[in-house]
């Protein structure tokens, strides 16, 4: 029997079809999905998958998955991934995997922008569970902590096995408490006009399609047009 986040990867796998070019997402949730493609590609479906980050680049190619650039493929018809929180409005914070900037930029070149995940993913505002990823470059990184701090958040930098986490792109990622973020956008926007500040976890207006697995099933948020 399927787990919750089985059943979230599988309906979103529908969506993939012969000849499309498809993000792979990073995360758990995603990284089913990328097997449940590979299994596709396995029976016969040519496809190009894109990368989020280097873990999905190394699951996608050990499962059969032809791997592609952006530069090669500009315009990715399906990307599925997950997410960290997932508001009414399908703004989400992303980045707790550590792939937050490559995802944001697959997810800008991306038709049909699917996120998978389980109903405790889902909240009523911004940072109600979860802190908020800011990758920050590591010259002087103290000082764009100290800016964060300034937004009212309590930023820490990451650490992964006693030191400070890396991310693909060579950089700290600072986790950002909030008590809440009531206007993503502006958020997001104010937060990138940051010396230092790479990007971060906020991706407002992206997503096109949220499946939601829970014990009473699978449901689908849309985008409202």
């Amino acid at each position: 029997m399927l787990n919750l986040k089985e059943r979230a990867a599988e309906a979103a796998v529908k969506h993939v079809k012969e000849g499309m070019v498809v993000g792979l997402g990073s995360g758990s949730t995603a990284s089913i999905a990328i097997k449940m493609i590979g299994e596709k590609v396995r029976d016969g479906m040519h496809i190009v998958g894109i990368p989020t980050s280097r873990d999905s680049e190394i699951l996608g190619k050990s499962v059969g998955i032809k791997i592609g650039e952006l530069k090669d493929h500009p315009q990715v018809d399906v990307t599925i991934d997950g997410a960290d929180e997932v508001d009414p409005k399908l703004n989400l914070v992303k980045g707790l995997g550590g792939a937050l900037v490559r995802e944001k930029i697959v997810a800008t070149a991306t038709t049909m922008e699917i996120i998978v995940v389980d109903d405790s993913k889902l909240v009523e505002y911004i940072c109600q569970k979860s802190p908020l990823p800011v990758e920050i470059v590591r010259f002087a990184h103290e000082a764009t902590v100290r800016r964060l701090e300034r937004f009212g958040c309590v930023p820490k930098l990451r650490m992964w096995d006693g030191a400070l986490y890396v991310t693909d792109n060579g950089n700290y990622i600072a986790d950002c408490k909030f008590d809440r973020i009531d206007n993503p956008a502006k958020m997001e926007s104010d937060l990138n006009l940051v010396p230092g500040v790479v990007d971060n976890g906020l991706f407002v207006g992206l997503a096109h399609k949220v499946v939601v697995a829970s014990d009473r099933g699978i449901r689908i948020l849309e985008k409202k047009k």
